[in-house]
């Protein structure tokens, strides 16, 4: 657990961005409010971005709803599995580096 505050402490900002993703995330799906940040170019342009429907995406996966999760946006099964990798990679270089400063 120190490890993974410790984790939590160093990747301070990361950490807020994705805890405010799954917050609103969750949120959006339990009570149907919406606390998530608008698509900027699509509130400039009035254009979809190949970002847009992420969210969406994403609450339709924690539904287990798959493809209404495709329809939002296809990209989210590239950029979930991306990210997970990449933060499980992260905390196990930063693990390593616990351990051997011990």
């Amino acid at each position: 657990m120190r490890v993974l505050l410790g984790y939590f402490r160093e990747n301070w900002i990361a950490s807020l961005i994705i805890t405010y993703f799954i917050f609103s995330a969750l949120l959006k799906l339990i009570s149907d409010i919406d606390v998530c940040i608008p698509c900027i170019w699509k509130s400039l342009f009035d254009v979809h971005c190949p970002g847009c429907g992420l969210t969406t995406a994403f609450i339709a996966l924690l539904r287990l709803d798959v493809r209404a999760a495709y329809e939002a946006n296809f990209m989210i099964f590239i950029i979930l599995p991306a990210v997970i990798f990449f933060v499980v990679r992260d905390f196990y270089t930063f693990y390593l580096k616990q351990i051997q400063t011990k």
